[in-house]
């Protein structure tokens, strides 16, 4: 079961966000106090009220005003400058949920009618603290559903593991936070029947001692009350089942075993946040929202943070508020919904979510989805001529400035880099030399969760230990450049062997007596650089070319999917 979409009116700040579509991962974005807050907190107190109907439905028992964090309260929640109107003073919530093929089954066994697997579902909430649930759908069996919502609700209920976190994750509400969580885990052993088995041993344990309870309360009533012909003391199957799953300690040992509850701000927080990266996967929706991932985290931990959610998103549909940049979905932008006066649409481009955001970017990067870094300038001047010969989509994305490429002046600069792209909503791909200083860059971004193997691709040169990206172009194309205005001749032994580029170019020019530093061969890897911009299409080794056109390849694949 999945969430496809929600909907909800007049709710505190959100007074219309018609059918807002949840994908794997939902971003919402907006400047401060336009309601992305809200829009979640109305998420959850759907799913409350969705599982209190269907529960206490079941029950013949009344919902009633919930003044509290998770429930109803309609002078708090209905839009206050509503509250005096005469009509239309209900908070209507709308859930559309898509059943797989066999919870159409389920639903067919359970309910006795069938469904093509579309499941939406109203909520509709007013001053009276009552949900009112009906199944919305035109169609045939339309009536007949919807006489059934309590137990359509109750089907649902059973499917939904919501988990919500707040921005503010400090003493009591991240303790709450916790406890939900644990809780909703727990929750799995209600469908076991060795757990049954054992709480009906508890209310049959319970059973006498509640009537005798009862007995003692019932004698000195009668008394004053002769009409009083029974007293009956019970606890609800409920809240006995909640009972057993909400009570428990988090102990943190880190050299003092110590209750969560007396250790500071940040580690309650990151103990929230933690135990989503392990949660597991229910049949069912599965949901997570959560408000301000960045909240109280360490910039270095935000980009982890990311990955957490990037991988719970593969099991688990994901609906987040942020102000980061980095958690903006760069490849499927409508996945980003943008909440502004009260209500919240898709965005429709990158530039949009740039300026709610207020990314003040460079003007290379105004219009740019994707970068391309290398390690020098000179790498710089080289790609942008070779890739646009190596392919007519390349050459598109450059000149429209779709594919911009960057370049860090040494391999030690790379996660201040990545880190710089990102922030400015730039997904990166990587192009660094079969080195030392390039392989051990690489490995820290990955540390550092800015790169991944399938964004970067080393120059590999078949037959050299190391190599780089002039190992990768024919002599042929600067030789006599080298030697017009170095007076160096890279034609004979000197410039041979199986060492890079770099190290055979020191070797001649030491051994033919000219003066050699890090200012020599950066002016040496300009001009080879220059040279290959003027004739890019001979500019490739036809034996050492094939990293430079794996590279055009991936980039390729990349531009296509964020087309």
């Amino acid at each position: 079961m999945r969430l496809t979409n929600f909907s909800v009116t007049n709710f505190r700040s959100i007074t219309a966000a018609h059918k807002i579509s949840i994908s794997d991962t939902t971003v919402l974005i907006g400047k401060n106090n336009e309601g992305k807050s809200n829009l979640l907190k109305a998420l959850q107190v759907a799913m409350n009220l969705l599982q209190s109907h269907a529960f206490l439905e079941s029950r013949r028992l009344r919902v009633g005003v919930r003044d509290n964090d998770e429930g109803y309260a309609w002078k708090r929640d209905f839009p206050i400058q509503l509250q005096e109107r005469k009509t239309a003073k209900q908070t209507i919530f709308k859930l559309e949920f898509l059943l797989d093929q066999s919870e159409i089954e389920e639903f067919k066994d359970e309910i006795g009618s069938n469904l093509n697997g579309s499941l939406p579902l109203e909520v509709k909430i007013g001053k009276d603290g009552e949900p009112n649930v009906a199944f919305k759908k035109s169609g045939k069996n339309t009536k007949a559903l919807s006489s059934k919502s309590g137990k359509i609700a109750k089907f649902v209920a059973e499917r939904i593991y919501f988990n919500y976190i707040p921005a503010v994750r400090t003493d009591r509400e991240a303790l709450n936070v916790v406890s939900r969580m644990l809780s909703q885990e727990l929750r799995v052993l209600e469908r076991n029947d060795d757990y049954k088995a054992a709480l009906e041993v508890i209310q049959n344990l319970q059973q006498p001692i509640l009537e005798d309870l009862a007995q003692r309360i019932q004698s000195p009533l009668s008394e004053f009350l002769p009409n009083i012909s029974n007293v009956q003391i019970e606890i609800p199957e409920r809240s006995r089942r909640a009972g057993v799953r909400q009570d428990f300690n988090v102990i943190i040992d880190d050299g003092t075993p110590t209750n969560i509850e007396y250790k500071g701000d940040g580690v309650k927080s990151l103990a929230a946040l933690g135990l989503l990266k392990n949660k597991e996967r229910h049949p069912g929706a599965s949901i997570i929202a959560i408000e301000e991932p960045e909240s109280h985290l360490h910039p270095g931990a935000i980009h982890q943070l990311n990955e957490i959610i990037r991988s719970l998103s593969e099991t688990n549909q994901v609906i987040i508020s942020t102000h980061n940049p980095l958690f903006v979905d760069r490849t499927k932008v409508k996945t980003n919904i943008i909440v502004e006066n009260g209500k919240a649409v898709p965005a429709k481009d990158i530039k949009t979510i740039r300026n709610l955001l207020g990314i003040m970017a460079s003007d290379n990067l105004t219009n740019a989805n994707f970068a391309l870094v290398v390690e020098g300038e000179s790498d710089a001047i080289a790609m942008r001529a070779i890739l646009p010969n190596l392919s007519g989509t390349l050459r598109k994305a450059i000149r429209s400035n779709l594919l911009v490429i960057d370049y860090i002046s040494g391999a030690g600069k790379l996660n201040y880099k990545l880190s710089l792209l990102r922030n400015s909503l730039c997904q990166t791909y990587t192009l660094l030399d079969n080195d030392q200083s390039g392989q051990q860059a690489f490995f820290k971004a990955c540390e550092a969760n800015l790169s991944r193997h399938s964004e970067c691709t080393f120059v590999k040169c078949k037959g050299l230990r190391e190599s780089e990206l002039e190992d990768c172009f024919d002599l042929g194309l600067y030789k006599d450049i080298v030697l017009e205005e170095f007076g160096v001749d890279l034609s004979g032994q000197d410039f041979k062997g199986n060492s890079k580029w770099s190290s055979r170019l020191e070797a001649a020019f030491d051994n033919q007596g000219k003066h050699y530093d890090n200012g020599v061969l950066k002016a040496v890897k300009i001009e080879v650089a220059k040279a290959v911009e003027k004739n890019p299409e001979k500019a490739l080794s036809q034996s050492r070319r094939h990293s430079i056109d794996a590279l055009a390849s991936s980039l390729e694949r990349l531009v296509n999917i964020l087309e």
